[in-house]
């Protein structure tokens, strides 16, 4: 199983990092012992002092292929899941300085908390989803602003990797990103449906 990750696919989220806009998905992946699941707490990692949350949908393939075509596309995925892609930003502004790969920012343990998959409407073409953070709305995303949609996705990552049943891919996080401190509570919604919680402890 792998975790395929997306990097600025919302112009808005590029712009408060003051990065360039993409013009090809920014693709990273994170290992397995990233998952957090079950609405388990993510305990703050001794090795950053500023930690953030991005939260995203994320999307499960359903199948195996290779080299998709457009026209396949929307056949490689059938659910969807809230995700929070932890990153330690000060660990990845380090790295980045260095020209280092920033891996360790991104990948390391539970640094990929996620929801349980729910299914996802073939006829659904724009999707809403939300953060809070101890109750407030930090982000507030909707599909029809990615830079690349769902089935470009799938086309481009698996030109480079083949996708297996049970892959999972982290598709970008709106604007909105930030800090969180121990005592914190995240929460991830679709469509006004609650799906995640996480304590930071």
């Amino acid at each position: 199983m792998k975790i395929i990750c997306i990097g600025r696919n919302y112009v808005d989220h590029t712009k408060e990092l003051k990065n360039p806009v993409p013009k090809n998905p920014l693709v990273f992946m994170k290992p397995p012992s990233a998952l957090l699941i079950n609405n388990k707490p993510l305990y703050y990692p001794e090795f950053t002092e500023d930690l953030h949350y991005e939260g995203e949908l994320v999307i499960k393939i359903c199948k195996n292929g290779r080299h998709v075509q457009p026209d396949f596309a929307r056949s490689y995925y059938n659910q969807i899941a809230f995700g929070i892609d932890f990153t330690a930003r000060d660990v990845q502004a380090r790295c980045k300085e260095k020209g280092h790969p920033w891996e360790i920012a991104k990948g390391f343990d539970n640094s990929a908390a996620i929801s349980k998959f729910i299914h996802l409407d073939p006829n659904q073409d724009q999707i809403v989803f939300e953060t809070k953070l101890n109750g407030e709305l930090v982000q507030n995303g909707n599909t029809d602003d990615m830079i690349f949609d769902f089935n470009y996705i799938i086309c481009y990552v698996s030109k480079y990797f083949k996708l297996q049943q049970g892959d999972i891919i982290f598709t970008g996080t709106p604007a909105g990103v930030g800090p969180v401190k121990i005592g914190d509570q995240l929460e991830g919604y679709i469509m006004g449906q609650k799906m995640l919680e996480c304590a930071i402890k």
